[in-house]
């Protein structure tokens, strides 16, 4: 695999043969030069600034020093590409309104700008220096020392030469030892430049790097993924609905009509009772495979939507159901799933534990909203997390942005509600 930065690359073979190494130096060259000119521009900003500041026109040039970090900002990140591949987010917000004011104001509210201020501060006092003094050090003594041979050719008329104009060589044989010490001189000076350049950029993506907005990131990212493992999630349940539907349903259902046509067929006696038993264990199977499958994935629900879906559970419930569910349209599948089954888990447990008479589903698409109430007359106390399914049902309904309430006093009555943000994706078909 490929080195991404040289951090990597230092703790792998090869290191002097890659194009680490030069990455390294142009990192901390580039940031010589940057650091210098950071340098001369705050000053200068902050000297003209000040000079014009008596008669208010500086004042404008003193609040764009506050700012100053932002292009500094985007050079580090652009040059920070040279010992790390890796991308590094701004972590600024999108102003609420277009223009300047609104831009401005923006950005002197984040902790990002002052942060990336507080850098090019450090930048243009203290990094840059330290930069030049590790590339003099690491690479250009070393270049010194391998050039003593020319200095002595040409310098010195073949004679002599000094090296780093300490030490005096007289001889060929001293000249040539110092360019083979300085070759290994600067073979450890890479590897040192390698580790200068390596903590530089972290120390960089450290400090411009806003620990609010890599949240904030995180954040989304992780809302994104639970919506993205939400839709695989409905998908798959939706295949295995039509494959079971398609496929082992169709051929039980094959088998208990031959199982019928051999049970006319046989005379009566032993092997007549044994084909009526075949028939009504495979006419059992069949049922049960149906009710598997409904339970999976309800085949009214993706065909004509949550209202002909809820009606449907209703009519199959133990406890008489009114429905009370008006959509205009159809919502995304992941929100039609959640819905239908966190009514379906609630009728089920009105049915079991409630004793009621009656319950009632209602609810609608209100505010880009889902609305569902399901209410019951029975004896109450239920209790969310105390076995009753619910629990599962609200994660899901959280991983969509919603909300699972549930209010059961001891006595009654027993009222669920769900509310899940959505947007209607298209007509409802109401033929159901």
């Amino acid at each position: 695999m490929r080195p991404r930065n040289v951090w990597q690359a230092l703790s792998g073979p090869g290191y002097l043969l890659s194009p680490w190494p030069w990455r390294s130096v142009a990192y901390l060259l580039t940031g010589v030069v940057t650091g210098v000119a950071v340098l001369v521009g705050i000053v200068s900003l902050v000297a003209v600034g000040g000079v014009l500041a008596v008669v208010l026109v500086g004042l404008p040039l003193l609040a764009v020093t506050a700012l100053v970090g932002l292009p500094v900002a985007s050079v580090e990140r652009w040059r920070l590409r040279l010992a790390d591949r890796d991308p590094v987010p701004h972590g600024h917000g999108v102003p609420a309104e277009p223009g300047l004011r609104s831009w401005f104001t923006t950005r002197v509210g984040e902790q990002a700008t002052w942060q990336e201020l507080g850098y090019a501060m450090l930048l243009a006092l203290l990094l840059w220096p330290l930069e030049a003094l590790v590339v003099t050090g690491a690479l250009l003594l070393p270049v010194s020392v391998v050039a003593t041979p020319l200095l002595m050719a040409t310098v010195g008329d073949g004679r002599e030469a000094k090296v780093l104009k300490l030490w005096l060589v007289t001889t060929w044989p001293a000249a040539f030892g110092c360019a083979v010490l300085g070759l290994l001189l600067l073979g450890l000076g890479l590897y040192v430049l390698g580790f200068a350049a390596g903590a530089r950029a972290r120390l960089t993506r450290f400090l411009i790097i806003s620990r609010e907005g890599d949240l904030r990131r995180r954040v989304v990212e992780l809302t994104r993924s639970r919506v993205r493992l939400v839709d695989a999630f409905e998908a798959e349940r939706r295949r295995i609905e039509r494959d079971l539907h398609d496929g082992a349903q169709q051929r039980l259902v094959a088998l208990t009509m031959a199982l019928g046509l051999a049970r006319l067929d046989a005379p009566p006696g032993p092997l007549a009772d044994q084909l009526a038993k075949a028939h009504d264990e495979a006419g059992k199977a069949l049922a049960e495979l149906r009710e598997l499958v409904h339970g999976i994935h309800p085949k009214v629900l993706a065909d004509f939507g949550l209202e002909a879906a809820v009606a449907d559970a209703a009519d199959r419930s133990a406890v008489p159901v009114d429905v009370d569910l008006r959509l205009p349209g159809r919502l995304p599948q992941a929100v039609e799933a959640a819905a239908y089954f966190v009514v379906c888990e609630a009728l089920a447990n009105v049915g079991k534990h409630s004793g009621a008479r009656r319950a009632r589903v209602s609810g609608g698409h209100d505010g880009g909203r889902l609305l569902l109430r399901v209410h019951d007359d029975g004896c109450g106390g239920a209790d969310a997390e105390g076995g009753s399914g619910l629990t599962g049902l609200a994660d899901r309904v959280s991983v969509l942005d919603g909300r699972l309430s549930l209010s059961s006093p001891p006595g009654g009555p027993t009222l669920l509600s769900v509310e899940i943000p959505c947007e209607l994706s298209e007509a409802a078909d109401r033929s159901a």
